[in-house]
């Protein structure tokens, strides 16, 4: 028999990121962070198991778009 996995702590789960309103926010927008900022947000709603490899995936996508606009 194995042990229960600990789960997240109890209480509402923090939602996803505000976004910006007012002109400001189309500015400077990039689709694949805004793509990445949504996988993590869809992610909050999966098991924490689950949720590593979405925030993996996230994240690699986020440093190599920052490596491409250090590049421009």
């Amino acid at each position: 028999m194995t042990a229960p996995r600990p789960g997240p702590p109890p209480g509402p789960r923090p939602g996803p990121p505000p976004r910006w309103s007012g002109d400001e926010a189309d500015e400077g927008r990039h689709p694949a962070v805004d793509a990445a900022v949504q996988a993590m947000a869809n992610a909050a709603a999966l098991a924490p198991a689950d949720q590593i490899p979405q925030y993996e995936a996230a994240y690699q996508t986020l440093r190599e778009t920052l490596a491409t606009i250090d590049q421009a």
